[in-house]
């Protein structure tokens, strides 16, 4: 055996827990809203449980209400993915080409993201003041159907406000050293 590199940490390899240098510096809320509507949604499906189980009925809102935390969850899941960059993608064109190319892509797809949920979250408003005008109610448990609906422009907007930061944060980004002229920031 030779006296080589002993085992353990060394300078050069990433830390586990090291943030990446291009994620962004807060991604509390998104984490935070992550695991209280996935512990309301645990609580609330255990609780219905229980309850079918010992009575051979159910909560009747436990649905309903199970229906919303699923869908804020894939909101707030979206929001996260934008400002980590993970969203989904064709890697085939996305990692091809040039790097100018695959610059200039990373820029579009983070300014079609922020476009396309700017306008759901404009277009939703109207759907909420809809809901609040003419006083909808849910069709499970009767409360006013707005309590739901209001949340899609603002987690729409957080969607927006999070992919164009990727859009500044890509922007800013400098060319790597073996680039040969090919990246146009």
């Amino acid at each position: 055996m030779s006296p080589s590199t002993p085992p353990g940490p060394h300078d050069d390899a990433p830390s586990v827990g090291a943030p990446d240098a291009d994620e962004p510096r807060s991604l509390r809320l998104e984490d935070w809203l992550t695991v209280i509507v996935m512990a309301l949604l645990a609580l609330i499906t255990f609780a219905n449980v229980l309850v079918r189980y010992f009575t051979n009925s159910s909560f009747a809102w436990t649905e309903e209400i199970s229906v919303f935390l699923m869908i804020v969850l894939a909101l707030v899941a979206g929001s996260a993915a934008v400002a980590r960059d993970v969203h989904i993608r064709i890697e085939y064109f996305a990692e091809g080409g040039s790097m100018a190319r695959r610059q200039r892509l990373a820029r579009f797809g983070a300014l079609m993201v922020a476009l396309l949920f700017g306008v759901i979250a404009v277009l939703s408003v109207r759907v909420v003041w809809d809901d609040f005008r003419f006083e909808e109610t849910s069709p499970g448990i009767g409360v006013p159907q707005w309590w739901y609906s209001v949340w899609l422009p603002v987690f729409s907007a957080l969607i927006t406000w999070r992919a164009l930061g990727l859009f500044i944060r890509r922007s800013r980004q400098a060319p790597p050293a073996d680039h040969h002229g090919d990246f146009q920031a």
